[in-house]
């Protein structure tokens, strides 16, 4: 397939353009589920002269339909977009991106969406569907299926559909709660999958960020004791990867811990732990929870992270090497060549 897109590229080149510009037409209205032509051009930065050309030509090929909402994708269109993926990313150079992070990092499996999700709500829902399929793909029945929080978890939930291979799977929140809103709590998320696919769900109503003396009483209650010994049989792990800084101050950790982090060099963090740019673990949070020890034994981890701002952060937590699963996106994927 490369060959045949180098030389098409030579020669056909405004052939190339073009099916990038369709391509993106009908991936952001798979994205949106239904969209007005206006707010469409105003997306793609697009005047609505060219954008009308082009939506007329793709009702033509039955790839779109018009409701009095907007327009939505035909299953000719959904089909013909799934079709055109490995081709774009080919074209994209992603597939490239793909296979070399993959063997570099050691995973099994690296997919990239297009964009950056630092600029692009879009871009970060696309992260959201790319993560539910990955998880459908390695999940079966009777799984108990542990997940972080956060913003991009929370679209990975909204993507999650019921599956005849998943039933019977437990949800349950990798560690507590960090006090943020509630919709990107692992609670949350965790409640969300399993009603999106017909599963059941187990809450931790614990504080995330716990003293010692307060995790070790917590710890002596039986029924807190039962939630996570479920969390600790996972056997999927589906996280995401903040900045560390950015993690400690949303975690209110005090002023000598952050500036005990800043001098271990803490870049990332994942599953309250914080790691440097070797990938070493340089602190720990004492958290209800997922361990460090639990995440080796985890038989499918699965990382779903974006945006270039994020790119060193996703390479520490890669070198820590206990990642099978990495879902990030072309501005990420392309900073992360740097680090490899």
């Amino acid at each position: 397939m490369r060959q045949i897109l180098d030389i098409q590229k030579r020669l056909l080149p405004d052939l190339t353009d073009v099916l990038k510009k369709r391509y993106t037409i009908l991936h952001h209205i798979s994205s949106t589920g239904t969209v007005g032509r206006r707010a469409l051009a105003a997306h793609l930065e697009l005047t609505e002269r060219v954008l009308r050309a082009e939506v007329d030509f793709l009702k033509e090929q039955g790839l779109l339909v018009t409701e009095s909402s907007g327009m939505k994708l035909s299953e000719s269109g959904r089909k013909l977009l799934e079709d055109m993926e490995p081709i774009v990313k080919e074209m994209l150079g992603l597939s490239y991106l793909e296979d070399t992070l993959r063997d570099r990092f050691s995973l099994k499996r690296v997919v990239i969406v297009p964009g950056d999700s630092d600029q692009s709500e879009l871009t970060k829902k696309e992260l959201g569907r790319v993560g539910a399929s990955e998880l459908r793909r390695f999940a079966s029945k009777d799984d108990v299926i542990a997940l972080a929080g956060g913003s991009t978890l929370a679209e990975v939930a909204n993507y999650m559909t019921p599956t005849a291979h998943m039933k019977g799977n437990m949800f349950v929140p990798a560690r507590g709660g960090l006090g943020e809103s509630v919709e990107l709590q692992a609670n949350s998320i965790a409640s969300i999958m399993a009603k999106k696919t017909g599963g059941e769900y187990r809450l931790l109503h614990v504080p995330d960020h716990l003293g010692e003396e307060a995790y070790v009483s917590l710890m002596q209650d039986p029924n807190i004791l039962e939630v996570v010994e479920v969390i600790r049989s996972a056997r999927i792990v589906v996280h995401g990867i903040g900045d560390a800084m950015v993690m400690a101050k949303r975690r209110k950790v005090d002023k000598q811990t952050i500036e005990e982090l800043l001098e271990q060099g803490a870049l990332a963090e994942a599953f309250g732990y914080y790691f440097d740019r070797a990938g070493q673990v340089v602190h720990k949070m004492p958290t209800v929870g997922l361990r460090l020890e639990d995440i080796q034994k985890t038989e499918v981890v699965i990382a779903v992270a974006g945006g270039k701002s994020k790119a060193e952060a996703i390479a520490a937590v890669m070198k820590f090497g206990h990642e099978d699963v990495l879902v990030t996106d072309e501005a990420a994927a392309t900073e992360l060549m740097r680090y490899v």
